[in-house]
């Protein structure tokens, strides 16, 4: 990606160095793919409440040069998510008033309860902010050959996608529904929140490239590799040889690369109505 020159947001708070931070330990034994299994997963209230041990970071951290420079990285992605949306809802008659970054090492506690770097990157309505442990995009690098500028920053669209879904009221519907349905049905509704956030994360993409001239070769592959990668068939049937569709809560790998490649390719917002389409045609 194209970001020389760009400005970062200071819309951040940089807990990397704090230490003594109340976190939550999933417990998954390490194993990336579980891990990444909850990536881009909205309000991470189920994680987070199921199965933690709580734990907390007394030495103080020191980024790495590399670690800075994703940083950097991420605070210029997250300036362009808020120069996209906010001029996306001003032609919507709106204000869009954007979610916080949280840079954070290890632990973290959040507005949704205590977290560790195993829950993957996640966005919190409870205190309307991102929470990013910079790590993770090494995870995708290494463990699903998923790596890449545009790839990391389809991570944090995603998420940004969430905060959007709450804004315009959606979030909260959705999760209205899930407390009245089975399990299986409200795992539907999942899919159907993530897979607009990642329609809105190609809507950023979009508005991003045709503001800044953002985008280069490769990196469209880049993200709809990404896409492909954290699809909840492919890493099931990574971790377990096998896939159970009813427990599916983000999407298939098919569908997550076409709605992050619908967003792309249209950049028209009124085009992301996941939740008036037949499932089987998601």
């Amino acid at each position: 990606m194209r970001l020389t020159g760009r400005r970062e947001s200071t819309n951040v708070d940089d807990r990397r160095r704090s230490g003594g931070a109340a976190g939550a330990s999933i417990g998954i034994g390490g194993v990336v793919i579980a891990l990444i299994i909850m990536l881009m997963g909205g309000d991470p209230s189920e994680v987070l409440q199921s199965g933690v041990s709580q734990m907390t970071t007394t030495e103080a951290y020191e980024p790495t040069q590399e670690e800075e420079k994703l940083a950097t990285f991420a605070k210029q992605i997250f300036a362009g998510t808020e120069d996209v949306w906010t001029d996306i809802f001003s032609q919507m008659g709106r204000t869009y008033v954007p979610p916080k970054l949280v840079l954070f090492h290890s632990s973290v506690q959040s507005g949704c309860g205590g977290a560790s770097a195993s829950s993957g990157p996640f966005y919190c309505s409870a205190d309307q902010c991102v929470y990013l442990d910079l790590s993770f995009f090494s995870d995708m690098e290494r463990s699903l050959k998923a790596g890449g500028d545009f790839a990391y920053a389809y991570v944090i669209a995603h998420e940004v996608g969430h905060h959007v879904q709450y804004l315009l009221g959606t979030l909260q519907k959705a999760h209205e529904q899930m407390d009245r349905v089975s399990e299986t049905e409200s795992n539907k509704i999942s899919v159907r929140l993530e897979l607009q956030a990642d329609f809105y994360a190609g809507i950023w993409a979009y508005h991003d490239n045709k503001k800044f001239n953002s985008l280069e070769d490769g990196d469209v592959e880049e993200g709809l590799n990404a896409a492909s990668k954290i699809g909840d068939d492919y890493l099931q049937k990574r971790a377990k040889g096998y896939t159970v569709p009813e427990s599916f809560n983000h999407g298939t790998s098919a569908q997550r690369s076409r709605w992050l490649k619908k967003g792309l390719s249209t950049g028209n917002v009124n085009n992301g109505d996941t939740f008036n389409v037949d499932y089987s045609d998601l």
